[in-house]
């Protein structure tokens, strides 16, 4: 069986918000790789499982789900942020730091 990469989405570059990064992705390793179809230069690849991903409300649900279809399985865990508290105010203080 192929193997199955177990993640968390990062926040996008272009926004600021952390939409889309609560839940769990599971997405199956690339087995063979791409090429270029001489006619068009179109990418393609024979492999199809690339093109699944699943979500899944949270970490243990996902690891269930491979283990339960014998699937091997790696886990990225997610770097988590420290939020930055800012003011306003804090533009026009007299001693800036």
């Amino acid at each position: 069986m192929p193997d199955v990469h177990i993640y968390r989405p990062s926040k996008t570059a272009t926004q600021s918000g952390l939409a889309g990064t609560r839940h769990w992705l599971l997405e199956y390793e690339r087995l063979s790789g791409k090429a270029i179809e001489p006619l068009m230069g179109w990418t393609s690849s024979a492999d199809t499982l690339n093109q699944i991903c699943l979500k899944f409300s949270g970490k243990q649900e996902a690891i269930v789900f491979a283990e339960n279809n014998g699937l091997t399985y790696r886990v990225s865990e997610p770097a988590e942020r420290s939020p930055k508290y800012k003011s306003y105010a804090d533009n026009f203080q007299y001693k800036k730091v």
